[in-house]
């Protein structure tokens, strides 16, 4: 292990119980989608007192703080914005009780996502304490909105903001292994046409619901032949949520809508997914389109993006991967993992739509991500914080 490895090792062991408090005060502040106000002024806080260079809060309500003032830029990134509790009868414990205990700090948003933007606080320390002088930019971003629509807030730091980073970190959970993709997604929605007419004689009208429903079971048939990737796996389709209506209880339905969630392997497109639809519904009354999302922030911002989320992954011996191999090796002495998330992050925009180099290196396993009794190792937080510092040092290099 050399001198700068050993000493950010060093000093993650020394700041563990730091990062695990940062964590808990996170963890214990509520922060749906579009409600993450006081969690994001409570990140900023951390990141001032940590000593970062700059921390601001941009339109849309992102924490951005930068630690350096080099040519080359490296983002490390983290949603700060949780789902909700779910029935509360499931959960052994109060989802914002932060409780620090047994190894773990437990609660909502402990895996999914907040320990990773606590981890990264305590990087940016680190990286102060040692001095850090590359010519390297660092951003540590927590950001807003993604559950309800991953993406948007690496859409509004890129193109408002003006931020595009050279070399990224995503630090959704992994389980401390490194990812390097993930398959896309998008949201289409179909919407068929009837003709309502009295329920005696259903002859007279067209059902809208008799349409929909064919329409379900070759969709069934269709998530069987979708493509197949070696490292990304299969695309999927499913079906979400059905609507109907009619005049009356007594009528013919006269409209359907049926909402779908296509997951997309390598090789498939907004284009060819919806193309399968359409020949579905082809003979059909049907509308078929991609879904738009625009809502407003909490600092009051209304933006949005298509529901459409590109499928990404970045070749094995890519420098941002390999940089994260030795960087784990450097501080672990072992071979990580190399795989890949199983459902969505902001990778979609980072790398989808604008091809900035990134990885995924998290604490916590997602498995927990939206689950009762989310907790995740205080251990796994050591870790990632001493990952972010030494792959800063290490990307800077190449």
């Amino acid at each position: 292990m050399n001198k700068i490895a050993k000493q950010i090792n060093e000093l993650a062991e020394k700041y563990k119980s730091y990062t695990a408090k940062n964590l808990s005060k996170l963890v214990k502040i509520k922060s749906l989608s579009m409600g993450e106000k006081e969690v994001q002024l409570e990140l900023k806080k951390q990141m001032e007192e940590a000593g970062f260079d700059e921390v601001k809060i941009d339109g849309l309500g992102n924490v951005i703080g930068r630690i350096g003032n080099g040519k080359k830029i490296l983002a490390i990134d983290g949603h700060m914005d949780t789902v909700d509790f779910g029935n509360l009868d499931n959960w052994d414990f109060d989802p914002l009780s932060g409780e620090i205990k047994d190894g773990f700090v437990y609660g909502r948003g402990s895996v999914d996502q907040e320990g990773g933007p606590a981890a990264f606080v305590t990087a940016g320390r680190i990286l102060k304490e040692l001095g850090f002088d590359k010519d390297l930019t660092i951003y540590f971003t927590g950001t807003v909105m993604e559950e309800d629509c991953d993406g948007l807030c690496w859409k509004y730091i890129v193109e408002e903001d003006k931020i595009k980073p050279d070399f990224a970190i995503s630090t959704e959970p992994t389980n401390l292994n490194i990812y390097r993709g993930h398959r896309g997604r998008m949201e289409i929605e179909v919407s068929f046409r009837g003709i309502s007419c009295h329920g005696s004689a259903p002859e007279r009208g067209k059902n809208a619901i008799y349409m929909a429903s064919k329409a379900c079971l070759e969709i069934e048939k269709l998530n069987e032949r979708l493509k197949y990737d070696k490292f990304l796996g299969k695309g999927t389709v499913a079906l979400a949520e059905f609507i109907s209506g009619s005049p009356s209880l007594c009528a013919v339905s006269d409209y359907a809508k049926i909402h779908i969630d296509r997951r997309l392997t390598w090789g498939e497109t907004k284009e060819t997914a919806v193309a399968e639809i359409e020949e579905i519904v082809k003979d059909m009354d049907a509308k078929v389109e991609v879904l738009y999302y625009e809502e407003t922030a909490y600092t009051g911002k209304k933006y949005g993006m298509e529901k459409y989320f590109p499928t990404w992954k970045i070749p094995e011996n890519h420098v941002v991967v390999t940089t994260g191999v030795e960087t784990f090796k450097e501080l672990l002495n072992k071979e990580p993992i190399v795989d890949k998330w199983t459902f969505s992050t902001n990778g979609v925009t980072m790398n989808g739509f604008y091809d900035i180099p990134m990885i995924g290196f998290g604490p916590g396993n997602e498995v927990l991500a939206h689950a009762p009794n989310e907790k995740v190792p205080i251990e796994d937080l050591k870790v990632a914080s001493a990952f972010y510092a030494l792959y800063a040092y290490n990307i800077s290099e190449t």
